[in-house]
């Protein structure tokens, strides 16, 4: 553990309520865990009240790289602040300095203003941070001031908390127009400290329809129950005639109508469904009343996903509760949460931050760490990604993230009209990726004249050639071997082998190399192991072992891992002996005499290849041994079994698998793939691509 002194910490505070301090702080935090090792949260007073839990740590305790309980990372309530504030400050620095001592970093998020919400708050927060020697992030709000009156509010501000003996580090303007950035900036710029402006993101202060129907105490009377997660982006009353509420209507509206205007209701159904008219958020129906009979039926038989949601609530007191709803970003505010850290990415740099937070170079790496690393490597230099798979939800949520983050120009395969309509009703923007139909793809004939070329030697016809490059999988495959993607990521439906197939039969295996295979990149607590194959090649010969081991150690180069390959097996050196200890042993040996110069150690156990005080009684003068990166298991069925086990029982973070090999990437998706593990496939693609890349230069 790091001494004190090389310990850092952030405190971020405001002088008011609903300024987006808590997306400046996801975004602080989303940063210190890819950068500065063990990273903790702290909540000084919490605003919870009893039984209840604080959204915002849950939410921050989601993304920091410690394994801190809720209870450790709170120091006090506000009662106890009202009781005795002195007392509450002591209690708030023991309990900062039990999180500190266990973490390289620690965030520390000030409070809400819900429960004192006057000036004194900020001093009192002022205070805190001079005891915890913490320096203050402050975060202002931009709504409804000119730049002139936020420099004014800093001025104020900075002055209570130097009054308080603590230091700012720096200041951000958030909820900004966002045509006037660069004046907010460069006013609070004007105090000499390091200055940020945020735009509004309407998004992040949109409640869902989850959280409309909390506010107007209502409940689901039809709909798609997962699309009560979507943001209600505005909120209008339907007290006109249909023609002309349907001239008023956005994107991502949420219409307040009584039950029995029946017009109204089936007309806005329709609309939600029309092609040319926005996608709805919901429609909330007051009154107390339920749609007639026959209406019912009618929007029964017309299957519409849209929620509707019935209220007891009068149109007013209706309209009055949703207009004071405000979203929260929580757990599972997945866009919002990919908003924030947009938005952050966007306009604060971040090694401009870490400088003022003087970090210490982590002598760890944290599956945060590793993650935000691909995701930075694959925005650095994009690259072209084809998802065949257009037609599953997690594909779609990937792809806004993926988007919106700038992480890959995306090539979506599907019905272009149905992609984007789903898309809109989970309320995911799709702008700028190309979404193609492989069926009426100009693109058909090419792909399969190509196609008969490369497997004319198998007797491929054109009009069976063409049958085959309108399956999603291969038409995506002939993309990327013409050219037109960098990389193909596929499997959340499909098998492994309706993914990698064509690959075998289009893209092929680079020079040297004649085994297809894979890696999964095991985040443990404090680093990052490759481990091969655990996907591919069920029983491999000395050869594709070799293969196996030579590709993986490039791979986990690629990726900033510094190879050392343990071949594995059940015994160590020259302690065991059997036809399973011999191709192991041969395998190593093909592999010494194919890449001299790289570190490679085999036969040897797990035990011996990772933990040092088993090395150094086993084989104490290996370069490997207790220091192995890159582990090669003997066949799939070890490798498989060992990867979930230690995913499971460890906790550690599988990412894979990652197909090498082929001479361009193609990357297969588990079927239960989650969307974070689809966005981390596809960052992981695009930096092959990248590689690549460079080796064709």
């Amino acid at each position: 553990m790091a001494e004190h002194e090389t310990s850092s910490s952030i405190y971020i505070a405001s002088p008011e309520g609903d300024t987006g301090k808590s997306t400046v702080a996801l975004g602080v935090l989303h940063l210190l865990t890819a950068t500065g090792g063990r990273v903790g949260v702290f909540r000084p007073i919490s605003r919870a009240a009893a039984g209840e839990r604080d959204y915002i740590l849950e939410l921050l305790m989601e993304h920091d790289s410690v394994d801190l309980d809720y209870d450790d990372c709170i120091g006090v309530t506000y009662e106890a602040v009202h009781a005795d504030p002195d007392a509450a400050i002591a209690e708030i620095v023991d309990r900062f300095h039990s999180v500190r001592d266990r973490c390289d970093s620690v965030l520390v998020v000030g409070s809400d203003y819900t429960d004192v919400g006057n000036a004194s708050e900020l001093t009192f927060n002022a205070r805190i941070a001079a005891n915890l020697g913490t320096p203050v992030l402050l975060v202002l709000k931009a709504v409804d001031r000119s730049p002139a009156e936020v420099l004014s509010l800093a001025e104020v501000c900075l002055a209570e908390i130097e009054s308080m003996h603590a230091t700012t580090a720096a200041l951000i303007a958030n909820r900004c127009p966002v045509d006037r950035l660069e004046e907010y900036r460069a006013a609070l710029s004007s105090t000499g400290l390091q200055s940020w402006a945020l735009p509004e993101e309407p998004l992040l202060i949109a409640p869902t329809m989850g959280e409309l129907m909390e506010a107007v105490d209502g409940e689901l009377y039809s709909g798609d129950p997962e699309l009560l997660s979507r943001e209600a982006l505005e909120v209008m009353v339907g007290g006109m005639t249909i023609e002309h509420v349907l001239e008023r209507l956005s994107e991502g509206v949420a219409v307040i109508a009584p039950a029995d205007r029946s017009d109204l209701l089936i007309g806005l159904v329709m609309a939600n469904g029309a092609q040319g008219f926005p996608k709805l958020s919901g429609i909330i129906l007051n009154g107390g009343l339920k749609p007639h009979p026959m209406v019912a039926s009618l929007i029964e038989g017309l299957q519409p996903s849209l929620p509707m949601i019935c209220s007891d609530m009068g149109t007013y007191e209706a309209a009055r509760a949703a207009a004071h709803s405000r979203g929260k970003v929580g757990v599972n505010s997945a866009r919002k949460i990919d908003a924030a850290l947009a938005t952050m990415e966007e306009h604060v740099d971040s090694k401009t931050l870490l400088d003022k937070l003087q970090l210490r170079a982590p002598d760890v790496v944290t599956p945060q760490m590793f993650e935000y690393q691909l995701i930075a490597r694959a925005r650095a230099d994009r690259k072209r990604i084809v998802l065949p798979e257009g037609d599953d939800d997690r594909i779609l949520r990937a792809a806004g993230m993926l988007l919106r983050r700038k992480v890959a120009d995306l090539t979506i395969l599907g019905d272009p009209a149905a992609v984007s309509d789903r898309a809109q009703e989970l309320g995911i923007s799709l702008e700028g990726a190309e979404l193609i139909d492989p069926a009426t793809s100009p693109q058909l004939d090419v792909f399969a004249k190509e196609y008969t070329e490369l497997r004319r030697h198998k007797g491929m016809d054109y009009e069976r050639a063409q049958a085959i490059v309108k399956d999603v999988s291969y038409f995506g495959t002939m993309m990327v071997h013409t050219g037109m993607a960098d990389g193909m990521v596929s499997g959340a439906v499909h098998t492994t082998a309706h993914t990698i197939r064509p690959a075998f039969e289009i893209i092929k295996t680079v020079p040297g190399v004649s085994t297809v295979s894979s890696v999964f990149f095991m985040c443990l607590a404090d680093k990052v192991l490759a481990y091969g194959d655990c996907a591919v090649v069920p029983d491999p010969t000395v050869e594709q072992l070799a293969d196996i081991a030579i590709s993986s150690a490039a791979t986990a180069a690629q990726f900033g891992i510094d190879p050392r390959v343990a071949m594995l097996s059940y015994s160590t050196g020259v302690s065991g002996s059997g036809a399973d200890v011999e191709k192991v042993r041969a395998a190593t040996d093909l592999v010494h005499e194919r890449t001299p110069d790289l570190l490679v150690e085999g036969p040897i156990q797990y035990d011996a290849a990772v933990d040092p005080s088993v090395a150094a009684g086993k084989m104490p003068d290996s370069p490997v041994a207790g220091r192995a990166t890159v582990l090669i298991f003997p066949d799939l069925n070890t490798g498989n079994n060992t990867y979930k086990a230690v995913q499971r029982s460890a906790g550690a973070i599988a990412i894979g698998p990652v197909l090498q090999g082929l001479r361009k990437p193609i990357n297969d998706l588990s079927r239960g793939a989650l969307v974070s593990d689809i966005v981390n496939t596809v960052a992981i693609t695009a930096i092959q691509a990248q590689g690549l890349a460079d080796a064709a230069e």
